[in-house]
Parts: structure tokens; sequence; C-alpha cells
């Protein structure tokens, strides 16, 4: 495992932090915790992901799912608008995390088939391909502070049934013409971790 530069940018959560304090009504996800893990993965204990995510932030684990076609295309998922941390960025394609007791497989079969409505039924390949570690700010609201597993799946049966809380925009995109120009789709707004996974992808 690999650890990404640590990018410096202001913008500490002080809006939630307020509200972990009582001073508003506590957002979902300080109804939630992830699982805290040192620089190698190891399990620490379990934090508030409320907490995980605000000021500077608490190394946690986590993951993102890069779904394909038959063809080679990459489903990228836009982020719901709702979303506290890079909403309407575009995702490749979901990224969440495991809970105490959970495999990276099983969590992320749970999201494809909260955030999509992408049961196991369609793909046979679910596969961990690479795990990194990275810090991003997102200004004025939080941070993320992960170590991240890659996993990869291609979907035998593309029929979605996607969850507007979770995702907004859906764009199949060639994976090959996107990897080696990624440029060309800045415009985007691409999720930091799904950069970070794309530019290790040397498959």
């Amino acid at each position: 495992m690999s650890s990404e530069q640590t990018n410096t940018e202001s913008g500490h959560g002080s809006a939630d932090a307020d509200r972990l304090a009582g001073d508003e009504p506590a957002h979902e996800n300080a109804r939630q915790d992830v699982i805290a893990v040192d620089a190698e993965d190891e399990a620490t204990g379990t934090v508030n992901r409320l907490e995980a995510h605000t000021g500077d932030g608490v190394r946690h684990r986590a993951f993102t799912c890069m779904v394909f076609d038959g063809a080679g295309r990459i489903l990228l998922a836009q982020r719901a608008p709702e979303k506290r941390l890079w909403d309407t960025h575009w995702d490749g394609t979901v990224a969440s995390h495991p809970v105490e007791g959970q495999s990276q497989k099983e969590a992320t079969r749970q999201r494809l088939e909260e955030e999509l409505g992408v049961r196991p039924d369609q793909y046979s390949d679910l596969q961990v391909t690479d795990k990194f570690e990275y810090k991003r700010y997102y200004p004025n609201e939080g941070v993320e502070w992960e170590v991240c597993a890659v996993l990869k799946v291609t979907l035998e049966d593309t029929t979605l049934s996607p969850d507007d809380a979770e995702i907004g925009g859906r764009l199949w995109v060639d994976y090959e013409h996107l990897h080696e120009n990624p440029k060309l789709y800045r415009q985007l707004r691409l999720c930091p971790w799904f950069e970070i996974a794309m530019r290790r992808d040397v498959a």
C-alpha cells in the first residue's frame, strides 16, 4: 500500500463541529460509525462518521468500486447535490465505508444495490485490485482521510435503478480514453479518490 501526498488546502468543517457540540440538529452521518485504522489498515477502533470527516479528520477504512460494462466502459455516477462532501462531483462509480465486522466486498455489494440498484446476480467478478491512503480537504465542509480499497466489477446485466438521494447523473465512458486523457474530463469535476485510483490503475 502506498500513501498519496496530503492536500493542505484549508477547509475545516466548523459548522459540523458546532453540530457535534449540540448547537444544531446532528447531521445524518453523526448517527453512524466508521472503522478507524492505522497506516497499515489495521483497525484501531470505531469513530463517529461525522467526527472522522470534520476538522483534521480521523484516518478510517473506505472503498471505491469501479463499475464496467462488457464493452470496457466505466460508469461515472454523479454524487447527489445533498451530499455534504464532494456534492455533484463525478465518481467512478460508488464509494463508501465498511462497518465493523464487514468485509470490503460485502460493503461494496451492499452499496451497489443501495445506490444503483445493482444486484449480486448482475455480476460475478467483484475483486479488490488496489489500496492506498490519501487525505483531501473539501473547503468549508470537511475532510476525507482514508485507507481506500479499490474494487472492480463488470456488469453482465447493466440494468440500473439508482437512488436519487445518492446518485445524480449517470454517464458511461470509454475507460481507456478517460484513463489516458483525464484532463479532457476535468469539466466533470471528478472525485479525488477516483482520480487517484484511476491514476494508479496500470492494467
